[in-house]
């Protein structure tokens, strides 16, 4: 058993392919096309390192990291990922770990900081505590919120019949107020039919209340390689052929992932929004049979009008204290600063 580091995705063996399919099971953000086209929104002074460890051949970890000026290492993430981890094959956990965390101390790491990582992950907790048998200074911190919904077997019907009735009356008032005055059309996009609806989602963006997406290559990028295996749900509605609301949705293994939402500020009035996220509330639950609803970062109000339960998210850092006192303390002092702000 050994570590190796790659910088590149192409170098990982064949056999990393099983650990991808293993850990995708639990999260979306898991997944190798997520974290391949995260590479494409790397700061120029950044740089892929995937630190691995090996056996006989066979991949049996991987913690995918940047490395930053002044050797500091953190998660490849994006602000939209909710859960970040190691992929860890299921056996020899305890042996692959120390392999792993004798590794990264091996190198010349002066930080370490992985986020947004559940507080009772035993694979990161495990990682921790043997970072600071190797002398360094680990400290987990509150990241985010993360509201999710568990299904349990209910029908959309069911669900809705639980919902803040200001919710549900809203939504049947301004469909009523829409269809009446206007008249609208809901279109659901699938599969191979996702990206070229992109268009529209685009028209909606820019006519929203955010700024014009950040990161259109990286998203062009997830929707591709998302909707090949039938992973993305783009619900559009249009109003006279205008789109004039989108929300794009990801689904995997029983879980619903709310990706992106937007509308058109003109038709605030109507509450497209709610229209819309009602619309693929049923679809998920009622079609596609999930689990779990996931509505990503964020502690917003409305989110637990359709949510059931907050998870909590933290960010932990580990700073190695063999280095001078005085320059590592400030290290130390300045992440936590940062992340209590």
């Amino acid at each position: 058993m050994k570590f190796v580091s790659y910088s590149d995705w192409g170098q990982l063996p064949d056999s990393a392919n099983t650990l991808f399919e293993q850990a995708k099971k639990d999260s979306i953000f898991f997944s190798r096309p997520w974290l391949e086209n995260l590479t494409t929104i790397l700061d120029a002074d950044q740089v892929l390192m995937l630190a691995c460890v090996v056996t006989e051949n066979k991949l049996v970890a991987i913690l995918p990291l940047i490395r930053s000026t002044g050797n500091c290492f953190s998660s490849l993430k994006h602000r939209y990922t909710t859960h970040y981890s190691l992929l860890l094959a299921n056996e020899d956990q305890q042996q692959i770990l120390t392999c792993l965390a004798k590794g990264l101390t091996q190198l010349p790491l002066r930080s370490l900081l992985l986020e947004p990582v559940d507080g009772n992950d035993r694979n990161i907790v495990g990682l921790q505590h043997l970072m600071e048998a190797s002398g360094y200074r680990c400290e987990q911190m509150f990241r985010l919120y993360n509201w999710v919904y568990l299904v349990q077997g209910q029908s959309f019907k069911e669900y809705m019949a639980n919902r803040p009735a200001r919710l549900r009356n809203t939504i049947t008032r301004k469909l009523r107020k829409l269809d009446r005055e206007h008249g609208y059309e809901i279109r659901l996009f699938t599969g191979d039919n996702v990206p070229g609806a992109m268009t529209d989602y685009y028209a909606v963006y820019t006519a929203s209340w955010k700024a014009n997406e950040q990161y259109v290559d990286f998203l062009d990028g997830i929707v591709a390689a998302f909707s090949r295996p039938g992973w993305s749900r783009l619900a559009i509605l249009y109003v006279k052929e205008q789109p004039v609301a989108a929300q794009l949705w990801f689904v995997l293994r029983g879980k619903a992932s709310i990706f992106r939402l937007a509308y058109d500020e003109v038709w605030k009035p109507y509450s497209p929004g709610s229209i819309l996220t009602s619309y693929l509330m049923e679809y998920v639950i009622d079609t596609d049979k999930v689990d779990e609803i996931d509505f990503l970062t964020g502690n917003d109000t409305y989110k637990q009008d359709w949510m059931s339960e907050r998870r909590e998210r933290y960010a932990l850092s580990c700073v190695n204290s063999v280095k001078p006192p005085r320059r590592h303390e400030k290290l130390f002092v300045f992440l936590r600063r940062l992340f209590k702000r």
